[in-house]
């Protein structure tokens, strides 16, 4: 020892480069050990992002300026530092981004993150606030659709997303099949009584909300044991950054051999949901003592696992009709909602009951403004909550004199089952926040933001729906759109890019709502995704203008030439490109199917070969989106299992959502997706069975059985699923 210490006096060269590490080290440990414990978990969103530039951000939380409960910020940059002062940990990761993405040097997306940070900080200052005190994110449904695979990595990047955008009232739905197991398991279910309850899954947030059982089933052990770990760090990680995690509560639906074991209880089966042949589910009334007993402890091992929360969900009556008496109606509706509040309240005192307001614009002939307000009646204002989330769609909050008093925030699916158009209405979201904030019947609006069902798609939407909170809608769309493709593409973002992306907000952002995804009551968002069918020379056309999409097209084609290879701006032409060539081809289908039909067999075959070159094509071209890739998803779902046996179970329940779906009704190809391996995969053999058989019989002058072509599609469609 001290040999070696002596050769260090010796060697004074190396004594120095000693020293200088160490003095580095002891800096960078400083540098680490300034970070205040209240901004811990805000510093650690912005070095995840900008890694070690993030010791040049000072931030600070302080008391609120104002009365109320909303969030503001404060930024500005001094000697190099980026000072930021916000209401919290969410608001300083909004200033944070909003900052980088203002000077063009970050952008951040589910398709990848641009980073070009400048050597030092240009001169800016900015404040903001917003009227909402909450920003909602997640549908109940989106895990299903998307995150039933997500590992940890996966949902620290999303909840780093959220921060960044100021989401502070995130759907939190994962490891709850834990609670549930252990609380039937409390009243005598057995394993195998379970395992013929639980739903697979990638079908979970239909078995949570009462509208099915069992579907693709059973549930491996694992499944409960993975996700009670994983939702233990969500939920950890969202607290730590001041989030306010949506958990579930009981909302009365009961497994079928509870309702067997307990014949005494006042238990109604339910009717099928949505026409499909489903399994039946139980439903408990609200008048049962039963009821308050099986809620209160399932939120009492619920708090046990992941901690006290302050925000339930529990929706009853998700796309069905509550079992009510048509003399008694209106009571029996306000005991279903004094009883699902109570239970909360007994259990997580002060905490507030979320409900998805889905079901009032779902179902507007059952709820009146009568039933609604009976059923929110013995509810205090300040302790439930609407999500009125489709407004895209409807006018709930309107239509229902804004929820009596209620809580509740406005938003927008604009999602539905990860299917993925290129669409959103960019201006329309603007007015329509203005219009809601000057509204002087809005009520006790409280929140603001988005619910979808999928993810990985139309970035664009998410980024400016939730800067319109901040902004009030009073910065003009076109301000906003050059300060956004600065940031995605860099600062050499062109004039003639410029000009593309308005003629996208003329051409298919300026859809609001993608209505021909379900068209003749059957689901898929183009011709080519549905089930095939004559019928389709009935087709009126898919909404957009798609002379102005071609202009934009041919725009961002010659302009991406200049851009490298790993660009966004390589993302978003593929993301064009196969949404017009999807267009192009319905309509290709639809004058194939006329062709057949009057028997011009040359026109037909003509149209055929181009409709299969085209998909082909389009398939081979989503090679540079692998977010968009059939073969990631289920290889993802595959390897989410630990045994062969598992990950055959997940894989096709992988394969089945996006395809088949389940039951016999309506719901295949709802959840279909412009993804790589479906075009060449799926879709286009199912029509190119159709097709021929079409041809055959228009060349052999023997009538066409539709019905029987269908039912072989149907029967290819379910070995497709089970192919592993």
């Amino acid at each position: 020892m001290k040999s070696e210490n002596f050769k260090i006096e010796k060697n004074d060269s190396l004594k120095m480069a000693v020293m200088a590490f160490m003095l580095l080290f002891l800096g960078s440990f400083k540098a680490h050990c300034q970070v205040d414990e209240k901004t811990k978990s805000a510093f650690g969103v912005i070095e995840r992002l900008v890694g070690n530039r993030a010791n040049e951000f000072e931030l600070n939380i302080a008391e609120n300026k104002t009365n109320n409960k909303s969030d503001w910020f404060e930024i500005e940059t001094a000697n190099n530092k980026v000072k930021i002062k916000a209401s919290n940990n969410t608001a300083v990761c909004y200033a944070a981004y909003n900052f980088l993405r203002d000077i063009g040097a970050v952008l951040v997306s589910w398709e990848g993150n641009r980073i070009n940070l400048p050597k030092t900080w240009p001169k800016y200052a900015k404040k903001g606030d917003t009227p909402f005190e909450y920003r909602e994110y997640l549908n109940a449904c989106t895990f299903g659709y998307t995150t039933p695979w997500w590992d940890w990595k996966r949902w620290e990047q999303e909840i780093d997303w959220m921060a960044l955008h100021g989401i502070n009232l995130p759907t939190a739905m994962e490891g709850q099949e834990a609670v549930w197991q252990e609380l039937w398991k409390e009243y005598g279910l057995t394993n195998s009584q379970l395992e013929s309850h639980f739903a697979g899954p990638a079908y979970l947030p239909w078995q949570r909300m009462g509208n099915i059982n069992s579907l693709e089933g059973p549930l491996p052990q694992e499944w409960f044991v993975k996700k009670e770990a994983l939702q233990k760090k969500i939920l950890e990680r969202m607290r730590a950054l001041d989030m306010h995690p949506v958990v579930p509560a009981f909302s009365g639906y009961v497994p079928k051999a509870f309702a067997e074991k307990h014949p005494e209880a006042k238990i109604t089966e339910l009717k099928s949901w949505s026409g499909g042949g489903f399994a039946s589910t139980f439903l408990l009334d609200s008048k049962d003592p039963l009821f308050k007993k099986l809620g209160k402890r399932f939120i009492e091992i619920y708090t046990k696992m992941y901690g006290k929360s302050n925000f339930y969900l529990a929706d009853s009556f998700n796309e069905i009709e509550p079992p009510v008496s048509e003399h008694n109606k209106y009571e029996e509706l306000s005991n279903y909602g004094s009883a699902v509040y109570e239970t909360i309240n007994e259990a997580a005192p002060g905490a507030v009951w979320v409900m998805q307001g889905w079901l009032f614009g779902d179902n507007k002939e059952f709820w009146t403004k009568e039933a609604t307000s009976a059923f929110l009646s013995k509810v205090p204002n300040e302790k439930v909550m609407v999500q009125d989330y489709a407004n895209d769609r409807y006018k709930v909050w309107d239509n229902q004199e804004a929820f009596y008093g209620k809580q509740w925030t406005y938003g927008y699916v604009h999602n539905y089952g990860g299917s993925n158009p290129v669409y959103g209405d960019l201006n329309f979201y603007k007015d329509e926040l203005t219009s809601l904030l000057k509204n002087p019947h809005k009520g006790n609006v409280v929140g603001y933001g988005a619910m979808p069902e999928g993810l990985n798609n139309n970035s664009v939407v998410y980024e400016y729906i939730y800067d319109l909170p901040w902004t009030k809608g009073e910065q003009p769309v076109n301000d906003w759109l050059t300060k956004y493709l600065n940031a995605r593409y860099g600062q050499a973002s062109s004039k003639p890019v410029f000009q593309a992306w308005e003629l996208l907000l003329q051409s298919v952002y300026n859809v609001k709502y993608w209505e021909t995804r379900w068209w003749n009551d059957w689901a898929g968002a183009y011709l080519l995704f549905k089930r095939p069918t004559v019928t389709i020379t009935d087709f009126k056309g898919n909404p957009g203008d798609k002379i102005k999409l071609k202009e934009a097209l041919d725009i961002l084609s010659k302009e991406a030439k200049k851009y490298n290879k790993t660009n966004l701006i390589q993302y978003d032409l593929i993301d064009v490109s196969r949404h017009y060539n999807s267009l192009a081809i319905d309509e290709e289908l639809m004058e194939c199917v006329k062709a057949y039909q009057k028997k011009d067999i040359a026109k037909g075959d003509q149209l055929f070969k181009q409709i299969e070159k085209q998909v082909l094509d389009t398939d081979k071209m989503m090679s540079g989106q692998p977010l968009n890739n059939v073969e990631q998803w289920v290889k993802s779902a595959s390897d989410y299992g630990s045994t062969t046996s598992v990950s055959k179970l997940y894989a096709k329940n992988a394969k089945t959502l996006i395809t088949l779906w389940g039951g016999e009704g309506h719901l295949n190809d709802y959840a279909s997706r412009s993804w790589q391996g479906m075009y060449k995969g799926f879709y286009w053999p199912r029509w190119k069975m159709f097709l021929e058989a079409l041809k055959n019989s228009a060349v052999n002058n023997t009538p066409f059985d539709e019905t029987k072509e269908r039912e072989s599609i149907k029967n290819w469609e379910i070995k497709w699923t089970e192919n592993n």
